[in-house]
């Protein structure tokens, strides 16, 4: 019989749990660009059509580089996140047609629910290398 240990399992599943959501936000933002998923009243002009699709790129590159396993990468990965989110209500606080729309409500969850279990692994992995020098 081969043994599992539950601690190497456990953040696996949660590593590919992060790169899933920000596939998932990335997707969000294609599918925003492609009118697919509405942003209430604000019009590509007014915010520039390529904006939408530099979202995109970054969310699909930064969920691979979640991959490496540097929590330097992860920690990183969760400001800009933070930011981004920051930066969208504040432009948007005004404008709830835009905050509630199908495509502001897709992308602020999955971007929400990724900088949750960012903020985990970043916490779990520092605990890990804690005790691992406590422990030698």
């Amino acid at each position: 019989m081969i043994a599992v240990r539950s601690e190497n399992v456990t953040p696996i599943r949660v590593l590919w749990l992060a790169v899933a959501l920000a596939l998932v936000t990335s997707l969000a933002y294609l599918l925003m660009a492609w009118d697919v998923l509405g942003v209430g009243d604000l019009q590509p002009d007014e915010e520039g059509g390529v904006i939408v699709y530099v979202a995109a790129a970054c969310y699909l590159i930064g969920g691979l580089l979640i991959l490496v396993r540097r929590r330097w990468l992860w920690i990183a990965g969760a400001v800009i996140n933070a930011l981004v989110m920051l930066f969208f209500f504040m432009m948007y606080q005004d404008r709830p047609a835009v905050l509630l729309s199908p495509g502001g409500l897709a992308s602020k969850a999955a971007q929400l629910a990724l900088e949750a279990v960012l903020i985990y692994l970043i916490v779990t992995e520092w605990w890990r290398a804690r005790r691992k020098v406590m422990s030698s």
